[in-house]
């Protein structure tokens, strides 16, 4: 085996042991906080769908399915018709006008900087790249490989062995991209490969003595107006190309209306005409339920249209034919291009479907009615009753209600799930297996909440089992940035807020959690800083044992964290951690980046085919995935923690007591 396959297989058996704190590439930080005082430019004129010859109840319709969807996980959607947004949605903890991850969607961007460096006269498409880096490979070895062109990385038809997998092998990934081994004949057979991307960054820093990001700073970002934006680099300084760059969605919005305008931006040739249609044409075949590949783009079902694509569902999607652009950010259970999320979008956008050529009548109610739709779904979604008025055209008010209700549907009320969550209706209450962290805004906490958040109030459990971070394994693995695990946790309550503490190596990630919306804050890890928003619940298990709920997002990436806390006794706590998108989204990814170990007996045995070695490798990575960790308390001693109160005389026994928070919450708390 090759050295990045030993390291690859290093990585899923260190996974399958729970080990996640090495790492074989040299981690330094880079990821800044993200620059709230940094004036946003050049915003887009807004306008009704009416104005641009699109009801709102489309659009309302639309939502309404991206929300209720189970494969999807919505942050930001924008809709933009001849240069003008005519829908955005910023799904609740996301906010508006905060950057996003993008992952692949900015190997669209790697592209348009190689247009612009062939347009400048530095490069051309038929340049064999063991020319342009004739001092990174062997001169011997060269005489035996075939030629790899610029055309070859732009359409990932390379050949090169080494892709993203083998990135985890060291530092020197040009190095071993260049002195891999070619599959085929290059330019024949489409290959996905993120590490085709990079070594197009790598070119133009080659020529130009500039990193990508610098060259495309005075070239796109300023003359765009995008001024909040970071893209990370590999460990040689590279600009990373195919993945790690940061970006707010209305930025995404004018990297596709700059392609509907043929490279036009306020009478300024950005990007050459040519570039644009050669760029966007298709040059290669690929997979099944996708519909070809240009130069760093992705194909669409509607004839001409193309897409920026980036996994997990991070989309510039661009319509010439209808002048439109759309724009999404996600944390789907899906990879790539063929997802539940995309074809939502092709079923209200078929390819029979053509907006008005001019404006529509003015609707005021429907598009107060999206307005309001929107507003839900932004701070913290109390969509139930009115997404059906919406269906229904909103002819009647109804009284809001909660979004995971809509999620749900109708169900017994007098029947409680396994975990014991209730919220409360207009009549009687429903149980919610889904997500079961929204409780609705208007409502009060009761009392007992309060008196175990006294109870927990300086409290600190040593973990058992040491390696677990507070960062998802995507965060983790993407990034660099491994764990150093989970050593304490504890909780503090003063004046009336409630917060707790995960102590990882030298960093204390102190969340303050909010119990009917996210609390805001900020973790460090290892010197890079990262937004993050905590929802709580306090209820209880089939058991009856007390459980503290606690759902972390991280609004600037694609996943999130969940942790159920259960409290079996005043010393004791059992914690059980599941990220998502969770443990089938990274076993299909480990699949996915680790094909060319498909040869290896042991790599087959646990990544067969075969249900049963699936099942197998389920069972022995759940402790890395979906890890159950139990504590200690640090300070037995009652009178020494908190307000002198101990586990048995706490008054808890009216959390999720649907009789006791009945009358708390209407009103006798």
């Amino acid at each position: 085996m090759a050295k990045e396959q030993f390291a690859v297989a290093e990585m899923v058996l260190n996974m399958v042991l729970g080990k996640t704190g090495g790492s074989r590439v040299d981690y330094f930080p880079q990821k800044p906080e993200f620059p709230f005082d940094v004036p946003y430019e050049q915003a887009f004129p807004r306008a009704t769908p009416e104005s641009q010859g699109i009801s709102s109840d489309l659009f309302a319709a639309l939502l309404r399915e991206l929300d209720a969807s189970r494969e999807t996980d919505m942050h930001h959607f924008m809709a933009l018709r001849h240069g003008k947004v005519i829908c955005e949605c910023n799904f609740a903890p996301y906010p508006k006008g905060l950057w996003h991850i993008t992952h692949s969607m900015c190997k669209s961007i790697t592209g348009m900087a190689i247009g612009m460096l062939v347009e400048e006269g530095k490069l051309k498409l038929d340049e064999n790249i063991y020319d342009i880096f004739s001092d990174h490979i062997n001169p011997f070895s060269k005489i035996f490989r075939p030629t790899v062109t610029v055309e070859h990385l732009l359409t990932m038809t390379s050949g090169v062995s080494f892709n993203e997998s083998g990135i985890v092998s060291g530092n020197d990934w040009l190095g071993s991209y260049l002195n891999s081994s070619v599959n085929g004949k290059p330019g024949t057979e489409f290959q996905y490969n993120s590490l085709n991307t990079y070594v197009l960054s790598a070119i133009v820093t080659k020529r130009t003595g500039e990193t990508l990001t610098e060259y495309l700073k005075p070239r796109l970002f300023e003359p765009l107006g995008i001024t909040r934006y970071f893209w990370e680099t590999c460990p040689k300084g590279i600009t990373k190309g195919g993945w790690g760059l940061f970006l707010c969605a209305e930025d995404m919005a004018k990297l596709g209306q700059l392609y509907l305008q043929k490279g036009m931006w306020n009478d300024r040739q950005i990007v050459s005409e040519y570039w644009i249609e050669v760029s966007t044409a298709r040059h290669v075949k690929t997979q099944d339920g996708t519909y070809g590949y240009g130069y760093q783009l992705w194909m669409e079902q509607r004839p001409g249209s193309f897409e920026f694509n980036g996994m997990l569902g991070q989309n510039v999607i661009i319509y010439p034919d209808m002048d439109m652009v759309f724009v999404t950010n996600a944390g789907n259970k899906e990879l790539f291009q063929d997802c539940v999320m995309l074809n939502i979008l092709r079923k209200y956008f078929p390819l029979n479907y053509h907006p008005a050529a001019t404006s529509l009548p003015e609707n005021p109610c429907a598009y107060g009615l999206l307005k309001r739709l929107c507003g839900e779904l932004e701070n913290s979604g109390c969509a139930f009753t009115s997404l059906p008025a919406l269906n229904r055209n909103m002819e009647s008010e109804m009284t809001a209600g909660s979004r995971n209700e809509h999620r749900t549907g109708n169900v017994d009320t007098n029947t409680a799930t396994a975990s014991g969550i209730f919220f409360r209706r207009s009549k009687g209450w429903s149980s919610h297996s889904r997500h079961s962290y929204r409780t609705p805004r208007s409502l009060a906490l009761p009392s007992s909440f309060h008196a175990f958040e006294r109870y927990l109030d300086g409290r600190t459990y040593l973990m058992q089992q040491q390696h677990i971070g507070l960062f998802p394994l995507f965060m983790q693995v993407f990034h660099n940035n491994m764990t150093d695990g989970i050593s304490r946790v504890s909780f503090s309550y003063q004046s009336g807020r409630f917060c707790v503490s995960f102590t990882e190596g030298d960093d204390v990630h102190k969340l303050n959690v909010g119990f009917q919306k996210a609390a805001t804050g900020t973790v460090s890890v290892h010197g890079e800083t990262y937004l993050v928003s905590t929802l709580g619940e306090f209820t209880r298990d089939e058991n009856h044992v007390p459980v503290l709920k606690l759902e972390i997002t991280f609004p600037e990436e694609c996943v999130k964290r969940k942790a159920h806390i259960f409290f079996h006794s005043e010393q004791e706590i059992e914690i059980r951690w599941n990220e998502t998108p969770g443990k089938k989204m990274i076993l299909e990814g480990l699949n996915s980046i680790t094909e060319e170990l498909s040869g290896n007996f042991l790599y087959n045995s646990l990544l067969g085919d075969n249900n049963i070695t699936l099942e197998l490798l389920h069972r022995l990575m759940e402790q890395t995935i979906e890890p159950v960790v139990w504590g200690d308390l640090e300070m037995p001693e009652a009178e020494s923690v908190g307000t002198g109160e101990n586990f048995d005389t706490c008054d808890t026994s009216d959390i999720c007591d649907t009789s006791t928070i009945s009358g708390t919450f209407n009103g006798s708390e």
